[in-house]
């Protein structure tokens, strides 16, 4: 797994794996402003620095140094955007606390914090990951809903109007993997609709499928309405109705083998706060379906 880039008192995003630029827009976000000093100014403190340290003689204890707190949140890849904003919103609230976020499908997640990964949370886009997870969670809790769009390109070329379209001859449509929820969840929509589809790809994960639609180098997808938003254009969206569609539920856990128990539970207790529930709203997230 590449290493996540953190930054100090602020959040560091890790992209899903298969998404490329075009479909993760988000990549750092930095509070407050970064002021760029004079170079003169700046050899000038240097060797105030330095003086007042040779006048220490060098003798500053271990203790003087300011430690930093840090939290590492593994999200599902539809969680990008909506979770960068958390992160934002979490560290802002949180002076001097480090936020890292790995995004990718929740099962890769599983597998990822089964390998002794650095996790303290875990939000999933399904409980069946969740589950997977096992031991390695402490009590989930669903914290936001979501469901299916058909993606397609800006301006529906392709007159795509209803899930029977997908299985036209000729047509290029991309999935994400069976593994991952996305997929699982396209697949039991299509089985339910009786269309047979033959995907030219399977993806990673979502964002993937994002990608591949925003390119040009697939005609139609399934993805969440969340990733139609979050997409700014470079996608449009065909809506599945409500009896023909699912309602995916996201739970969210602390990390039994973190390193910050006390610090991913407020993160959990954030994401699941009323000022949680409406950043997730301002994406397109639903309330949790058992609400």
């Amino acid at each position: 797994m590449a290493a996540r880039p953190t930054l100090r008192g602020r959040t560091a995003v890790t992209a899903p794996r298969g998404a490329d630029q075009p479909a993760v827009r988000s990549a750092r976000v930095y509070h407050g402003v970064r002021r760029v000093r004079p170079a003169g100014l700046l050899v000038s403190l240097l060797a105030v620095v330095l003086l007042t340290a040779s006048a220490c003689g060098g003798q500053a204890g271990a203790g003087d140094a300011k430690t930093t707190a840090a939290v590492n949140v593994f999200a599902a890849a539809s969680l990008t955007e909506a979770f960068t904003q958390l992160g934002n919103a979490f560290a802002a609230a949180h002076p001097g606390v480090d936020v890292t976020l790995n995004f990718a499908g929740s099962n890769d997640l599983v597998a990822q914090i089964r390998q002794g990964a650095p996790a303290d949370v875990f939000a999933s886009a399904d409980t069946v990951n969740m589950d997977q997870a096992g031991d390695l969670v402490d009590d989930p809790k669903a914290f936001a809903g979501n469901q299916l769009a058909i993606a397609v390109a800006p301006g529906n070329p392709e007159s795509i109007n209803e899930l029977s379209d997908l299985s036209r001859p000729g047509l290029k449509v991309v999935l994400a993997a069976p593994e991952v929820p996305a997929g699982k969840y396209g697949r039991e929509i299509l089985d339910r609709a009786g269309v047979s589809v033959s995907p030219v790809s399977l993806e990673v994960s979502v964002k993937g499928v994002v990608t591949k639609i925003a390119l040009g180098e697939a005609d139609a997808g399934l993805v969440y309405v969340t990733d139609v938003t979050a997409a700014g254009g470079d996608i449009a969206g065909v809506d599945i109705p409500r009896p023909e569609n699912v309602i995916a539920a996201y739970p969210i856990a602390t990390v039994t083998g973190g390193g910050n128990r006390a610090l991913a539970r407020e993160f959990v207790d954030f994401a699941l706060s009323r000022e949680g529930r409406a950043v997730l709203a301002d994406y397109g997230f639903l309330p949790p379906p058992s609400e």
